[in-house]
């Protein structure tokens, strides 16, 4: 993500619950309305059973699996215990995507949408940010339109809160905006297992950026560094396969600063080689996650 004064991170309103399964009285999306026995309600339509969510969802790309709150899946408690997928215990299930859907996107949409994110933060342009926002996490992640929704306005808080220069930037709030962001995809995902250090090593990467970008340190390899190991804690994978994804995107922020400092005209020769070092970072992503 790229990078208003508050010392909060304010909720969304928009009411968001879980999508839960409860014994007995079938499946239905939080916030929607109470399901009818053996009925699914999906954001609005519905089909006849369990098994047609299932199909649904796979349908869009996502392979169905169930998460607690807690971040259990596949309907085992965190002592290995089976629930059965219904609410024993009091405890109810939330149908997720797995976490494969972190590795299913689109470089070249990604990379340019991102891009276009980029050019709304050093151009201030809030309203456009939080619009470009929305497709990015929902292309990115694939989580359901409320997610989505309520993801794309904490990225636009977090930024907000980081955009001006220090003291008056305030860090705590953004990783607190952006610690719920990474709360909402393990619950749509399972992962990362840390939403909190998630935060951290994001936000990290940007102070990293800031001090880069001032030309206090000429040196790229501590953003690559931060970027990589923000890259292996969410993958879950050895930092070396992650560093041509750093790098590439290192190199569009070194480019994006020179834009910066030139005056952020759109006609510029350098947005074309930003947005491509973006896709590139994001193709080199996608292959790591894959290997």
């Amino acid at each position: 993500m790229a990078h208003g004064m508050a010392k909060a991170c304010p909720r969304l309103g928009l009411g968001i619950t879980h999508t839960v399964i409860r014994s007995g009285l079938g499946i239905a999306v939080g916030g929607v309305g109470p399901g009818k026995p053996g009925e699914w309600r999906w954001l609005g339509s519905r089909v006849s059973s369990e098994a047609g969510a299932a199909g649904k969802v796979r349908a869009n790309g996502y392979r169905a699996g169930r998460f607690r709150a807690d971040g259990a899946r596949d309907g085992s408690s965190r002592d290995g215990s089976s629930q059965g997928g219904s609410s024993q215990g009091g405890r109810f299930w939330i149908l997720g995507s797995g976490p494969n859907r972190l590795r299913s996107f689109s470089p070249l949409r990604v990379g340019n949408l991102e891009a276009d994110v980029w050019v709304a933060y050093y151009r201030r342009q809030w309203a456009r940010f939080l619009v470009l926002s929305v497709l990015v996490v929902r292309s990115a992640f694939g989580m359901d339109w409320i997610r989505t929704v309520h993801g794309a306005w904490l990225v636009l808080r977090a930024n907000q809160l980081w955009a001006p220069p220090p003291p008056q930037s305030d860090p705590a709030g953004a990783r607190r905006c952006m610690r719920r962001f990474y709360a909402l995809l393990r619950l749509a995902h399972g992962e990362p297992a840390d939403p909190a250090r998630a935060a951290e090593l994001e936000v990290e990467w940007w102070r990293v950026h800031r001090v880069h970008q001032r030309g206090e340190d000429g040196d790229a390899q501590p953003l690559v560094d931060a970027l990589s190991r923000l890259y292996a804690f969410t993958f879950g994978l050895d930092e070396a396969v992650l560093r041509p994804a750093a790098e590439h995107r290192a190199r569009a922020m070194d480019i994006v600063d020179q834009w910066v400092t030139d005056g952020r005209h759109m006609s510029s020769p350098l947005l074309p080689p930003m947005r491509a070092a973006l896709v590139r970072s994001y193709a080199a992503l996608l292959a790591a996650a894959h290997r």
